[in-house]
């Protein structure tokens, strides 16, 4: 089988600055700034995942368990501290609500904009236009600059985007939860056409319902760590147990 996502050994913290009293940061630095104020958490802790071709995959846990962190580093938006990620053919999803997008643009420059990002030659969104606009039911708003959109425009225009670009591996981030209930249903149906296309998904949701439906592997983080990793329907039934 070919491997469509290899995630070795990577670890990432951050630092998490505290307000302190006035008090607490004049002694601060009357000690000459020693010791410090803010404390490192870490998010992810040497995690190893490989996903193959075709898989369809969900991150599962409770918040602060590391799986949006580890999607933004197979999406290549956030580095490692430590190991490595390497993904194999195009990668497109929705990671945050109008990630790339620029306020002061129009729909229609944001499409041809997000559409570079996403590896998209000018032609491909030319011949791929007219489906995004309408999959994205934007229509009169296409020529309006993206700032004056709601949420759920970012979302449909966003979205019809990133799946035309007809991605070997597609990325959703708890993205579903914006939107309304129709167009939630139809950005669903399209996820499953892609995984019956042979598409490899990684999906974050706390929707364990959705995911056991469209996912057929769970991958359950705990504290930045690996705890399980295998059949949906068991990762589901031990982050419920």
């Amino acid at each position: 089988m070919v491997t469509a996502i290899e995630v070795s050994n990577i670890s990432k913290q951050f630092v998490l600055r505290h307000t302190r009293s006035l008090k607490e940061a004049v002694v601060w630095l009357a000690k000459g700034r020693k010791g410090d104020l803010s404390e490192k958490f870490h998010a992810l802790k040497n995690v190893s995942v490989e996903v193959q071709a075709g898989e369809t995959v969900a991150l599962l846990g409770l918040n602060g368990s590391g799986k949006s962190t580890l999607l933004k580093h197979i999406s290549g938006v956030m580095l490692p501290d430590t190991g490595t990620v390497k993904t194999r053919g195009r990668v497109a999803g929705l990671i945050e609500v109008g990630a790339g997008f620029h306020p002061d643009l129009s729909g229609r420059d944001n499409v041809y904009l997000n559409g570079a990002i996403l590896g998209m030659t000018e032609q491909q969104v030319n011949d791929r236009f007219d489906e995004i606009v309408e999959f994205s039911e934007i229509g009169q708003f296409i020529d309006t600059e993206v700032k004056f959109y709601s949420s759920g425009m970012y979302l449909r225009l966003a979205f019809s985007v990133a799946v035309h670009t007809d991605p070997e591996v597609f990325l959703i981030d708890e993205i579903l939860a914006v939107g309304d209930e129709p167009f939630q249903r139809k950005c669903i149906d399209k996820i499953q056409e892609l995984a019956r296309d042979g598409k490899t998904l990684v999906v974050v949701s706390h929707d364990l319902d959705l995911v056991s439906r469209i996912c057929e592997r769970g991958i359950l983080l705990e504290h930045g760590n690996v705890k399980f990793d295998g059949s949906i329907h068991d990762a589901v039934a031990l982050l419920r147990s």
